[in-house]
């Protein structure tokens, strides 16, 4: 898909309603997600959910991928397969979600810290969401694709961590990857001119080690190159004038975390 795809008005309304599902959905996991659960137990309630609900998992059979959610623990960046991982604490898992409903697309992760974490871990996934916060307050009408990317970049690199740059962000709606790319790091005042009726996932993966990449036999799942932990967040957000419109919400998911607190 080679050309931006514009939304109507009506079109960032569907994909609102479909990121609201989607978002709820991240809520349902977060109640699960504990040690001694099988990550194919959450892929399972992901599914039936978004299913229960009249929309269709908008990553299953994507590219031939065989899931519903991708699920990463630890290392794994993105595009992990669940399957027998027991989860255990101490464990961080990334939990990437997409919703086909009425025909439009929404893309959310959230990052998940299972019992008690190092302050390290914790401190890296602090940081990657704020920089998806710093990232999403650039996505306005009249600035550009490279601001966005500078705002995630500056902010992550005061902490030394490796910013992945083999995957970046997208254009999301109509199809689950459009035009244009939204990288994690790049120049203020280059790339893509933001208007209305753009609708882009922003989605910084934050390694706590290096930014290096490994690429597994599976086709799909990506780890560090060094075994550190990586964080991933992302909201689906169109862009506006004067602030961004944010279709996602972690809201569902830190009702359900508050209360575990």
């Amino acid at each position: 898909m080679s050309k931006i795809i514009y939304k109507s008005k009506e079109d960032i309304e569907g994909i609102r309603k479909s990121g609201d599902l989607l978002s709820r959905t991240l809520g349902e996991i977060a109640k699960e997600i504990k040690a001694g659960v099988k990550t194919k137990a959450l892929d399972k309630i992901g599914r039936t959910f978004i299913q229960d609900h009249g929309a269709e998992p908008a990553f299953l059979n994507y590219s031939g991928f065989p899931f519903s959610l991708c699920i990463s623990p630890n290392d794994q960046i993105v595009h992990g397969f669940p399957g027998e991982y027991v989860i255990k604490e101490g464990d961080i898992i990334s939990v990437d979600c997409g919703v086909i409903l009425d025909g439009f697309i929404s893309d959310s992760a959230y990052t998940f810290e299972v019992g008690e974490v190092s302050a390290q871990v914790k401190q890296l996934l602090a940081v990657t969401k704020a920089s998806l916060n710093l990232g999403i307050e650039q996505a306005v009408v009249g600035n550009r694709i490279g601001d966005i990317a500078y705002a995630i970049e500056n902010h992550v690199d005061q902490f030394g961590y490796g910013i992945v740059r083999e995957l970046v962000g997208h254009g999301v709606g109509i199809a689950l990857h459009e035009k244009p790319e939204v990288p994690n790091y790049g120049k203020r005042g280059t790339g893509t001119k933001l208007s209305e009726g753009i609708v882009i996932a922003i989605e910084p993966m934050i390694n706590l080690g290096k930014a290096g990449v490994k690429f597994w036999e599976d086709g799909w799942t990506v780890s560090t190159i060094d075994g550190q932990p990586s964080a991933h967040f992302e909201h689906t957000v169109a862009i506006a004038k004067g602030k961004a419109d944010v279709l996602t919400t972690f809201a569902y998911v830190e009702e359900v975390l508050n209360k575990k607190d």
